[in-house]
């Protein structure tokens, strides 16, 4: 060989790492979520192709949560999720953020009753309010 080469999980896909970190259950859908701009690098929206280095710091959103993590390994390949967690480290203000947002989550859910149809009587009452 000539001069040094690069081992093949030095040079990984962001796509391919999201998934190797199980962040996202496929590569198409962690390729989605950087096209749609939910995943964005050193604070760019990049594109899935984009090689990961270790310390990249990358911000990505999963439906109302977002996480912004620290590039510890690279892996080409998916590996049990104790493995995978070491691959990167999640921010301080990351965890907060996130448990504080847990925390609002589950006191809002407890004033709702739970989702039901209404009973003959309350059926009896929206009938009578529409027809006011």
């Amino acid at each position: 060989m000539n001069g040094p080469s690069k081992s093949a999980e030095e040079n990984v896909r962001l796509d391919k790492w999201l998934w190797a970190a199980r962040f996202y259950k496929t590569r198409a859908i962690a390729r989605q979520a950087i096209e749609g701009g939910k995943v964005r690098c050193e604070g760019i929206r990049t594109k899935p192709g984009k090689t990961v280095e270790i310390g990249m710091t990358i911000r990505l959103q999963q439906g109302d949560r977002e996480r912004t993590v620290i590039v510890e390994g690279v892996r080409n390949d998916r590996r049990p999720a104790p493995e995978a967690q070491l691959l990167y480290r999640e921010t301080e203000e990351s965890i907060r953020l996130r448990e504080e947002l847990a925390a609002e989550r589950k006191s809002r859910s407890a004033h709702w009753p739970p989702a039901s149809r209404p009973t003959k009587k309350q059926r009896r009452e929206i009938r009578k309010f529409r027809e006011k």
